[in-house]
């Protein structure tokens, strides 16, 4: 395993930083890494390192919204208002309608299967946003009218949504009916998450008021409660629904709230760490992709990318109806809303293993998203951010 991680982390930064010398974004280096490693290319990992991938990614995705929930004011979000909660489940909606229309007729899968694979991929990547939208708050850019803060919060609530949706098509799939109860999941896993993690935030809060402890020791506090939030997730599954992911946000926000100076040196010491999670995320998810079955299917697979994400950016367009914001602000909103990664890397191999008939195409499509709209994303809202929005008062990056 050590090798593994020699390998995933040297060939991880060095492919990053090669192509970030030619204005691309660095994860497509570290995508293409985790493809040459992986075991349907080289196949340099080790058995050990893949099978606890997911804890691995798992990890990722929880310093990255930590640090997102130290840098999201409350206030900010406000500004946004209604808009703010239509973007955490209209555009999926509407990339799953899209899913519908299309996957039929250029997948020639049913209907059934078609929603499944919507749910798959109609989920954003916070590890893709979350981060520019720090940057963006850090330079200014869209921060007088919160956008960022809009992006971020919507980016890390969609996934609760779809991950349910999906949970039930692919329960119907097997052969069972889809359980109208499972949907109150939806609002009990965002409610609960959100609360649960704001209590913690606000006694944590407390506890570093009264006790000197060096913020390094902080952040392993934190990391620690973030993980026993989302073991307390997995073990809730079936019973009632509750978002670790939201809570391990909502924890991070609370302390913003109540300490402010403490969430800002907090948030530069998970910056940090993010260093080093980022690079163990995509390489991971690149070594997922069987070359071979993405090829075969790659055709049809990117056209239907491409289509769904037309619908997409018509459903973030929608949230934005009644907002203050200009055509270029709503134009690199949606832009911003099209990266996706870290469910698909989650769930895109469950119906696989679940012996599901789309099982390959789930899965093929998955990856291709990843490939597809993570780098394009990435690029196009580094590209476009100083044309599309207006900065205010901050220091250049």
């Amino acid at each position: 395993m050590l090798l593994s991680l020699a390998l995933v982390f040297l060939c991880g930064m060095t492919l990053g930083k090669i192509f970030e010398k030619f204005k691309l974004p660095g994860l497509l280096g570290m995508l293409l890494t985790g493809v040459i490693l992986g075991p349907y290319a080289l196949n340099l990992l080790d058995d050990s390192i893949l099978a606890i991938s997911p804890d691995l990614r798992q990890i990722a995705l929880i310093i990255i919204l930590t640090r997102a929930g130290l840098n999201l004011d409350i206030k900010d979000l406000k500004k946004v208002g209604c808009s703010a909660i239509l973007m955490c489940f209209i555009p999926a909606c509407f990339e799953i309608i899209g899913m519908l229309i299309f996957a039929p007729i250029l997948l020639g899968i049913t209907y059934l299967e078609a929603a499944i694979l919507g749910t798959v991929i109609a989920a954003v990547s916070p590890a893709v946003i979350i981060p520019r939208m720090l940057k963006l708050m850090e330079s200014g850019y869209g921060k007088e009218k919160s956008i960022p803060q809009m992006i971020m919060a919507g980016a890390s609530v969609d996934d609760v949504f779809v991950i349910v949706l999906f949970t039930a098509f692919t329960g119907l799939a097997q052969g069972g009916t889809i359980d109208l109860v499972s949907f109150l999941t939806i609002p009990t896993s965002i409610l609960l998450g959100l609360a649960g993690g704001a209590i913690i935030g606000l006694l944590l809060s407390l506890f570093f008021s009264k006790v000197h402890i060096r913020d390094s020791g902080k952040v392993i506090i934190m990391l620690a409660i973030s993980f026993l939030l989302i073991t307390l997730e997995h073990s809730l599954k079936g019973a009632v629904g509750f978002s670790g992911l939201l809570a391990v946000m909502a924890l991070g926000t609370a302390i913003q709230q109540r300490k402010h100076d403490v969430s800002k040196r907090l948030s530069q010491k998970f910056s940090k760490l993010w260093v080093g999670a980022e690079v163990l995320l995509f390489v991971l998810v690149g070594a997922m992709v069987n070359i071979s079955y993405a090829l075969n299917a790659g055709l049809f697979a990117s056209a239907l990318i491409f289509c769904v994400l037309i619908f997409r950016m018509m459903g973030v367009l929608v949230c934005l109806i009644k907002t203050k914001l200009n055509k270029k602000e709503r134009l690199f909103s949606a832009i911003a809303y099209m990266p996706k990664a870290t469910v698909q890397a989650a769930i895109g191999g469950i119906p696989l293993a679940m012996g599901l008939a789309c099982g390959d195409i789930v899965l093929t499509v998955a990856v291709l998203s990843i490939l597809i709209t993570a780098p394009l994303g990435a690029v196009l809202m580094d590209v476009t951010h100083k044309k599309l929005l207006t900065r205010s008062d901050g220091p250049k990056i």
